[in-house]
């Protein structure tokens, strides 16, 4: 039997660039081994730095995500509208900083016009087909949202349909949904 501490697990967030709108959803739960701690936690959040609208969506450790979101907001006051600037030097932090190297989560962020992944490795990936999803249903809903990406779903739909199907699928993500839409 192993002597280890079990690992939090659960969340399941998504991106859907659409029809000039970003959706950013998220799932509530919160999972310790294979037990349910929370099924109702906030993963998304919209951010408004010096006025300019944002939405992350977190996955990971959620103190580690609470303290990269409020790197970011500090990075947005300094490049105020520039996302991708903001998000490379997030990044760049986080992968050169002794405390920050430590932090386990990833982020999505947007402004509505840009969709982009931040990684604890120096990543801002922004995605291909408009799409993206982190966490451990991650894989599930993104495979799902690509399929409905050329259907006449609008961004929200598609995120709703993607995060029900990883729900079914992976059991670290409930259908209790956050879900923040931001205009382009």
């Amino acid at each position: 039997m192993s002597n280890e501490f079990p690992g939090w697990h659960g969340t399941t967030i998504i991106g859907v660039k659409k029809g000039g709108e970003v959706v950013i959803a998220g799932d509530g739960q919160v999972s310790l081994g294979q037990t349910v701690i929370k099924g109702t936690a906030r993963k998304v959040r919209r951010l408004k730095p010096g006025g300019y609208d944002v939405v992350a969506g977190f996955a990971g450790s959620t103190a580690d995500a609470f303290t990269l979101l409020e790197r970011l907001e500090a990075k947005l006051e300094a490049t105020p509208g520039q996302l991708q600037r903001a998000s490379v030097e997030l990044a760049k932090d986080w992968r050169t900083d002794k405390y920050l190297q430590k932090l386990e989560a990833m982020l999505i962020v947007s402004d509505g016009k840009e969709l982009y992944v931040i990684t604890g490795a120096g990543d801002v990936l922004e995605p291909e087909h408009d799409v993206t999803a982190i966490g451990s249903g991650g894989n599930f809903a993104l495979a799902a949202a690509r399929g409905m990406m050329d259907s006449d779903k609008s961004a929200e739909e598609v995120a709703r349909a993607a995060m029900a199907i990883a729900a079914d699928i992976c059991v670290y993500t409930n259908g209790n949904l956050t879900v923040e839409t931001i205009k382009g």
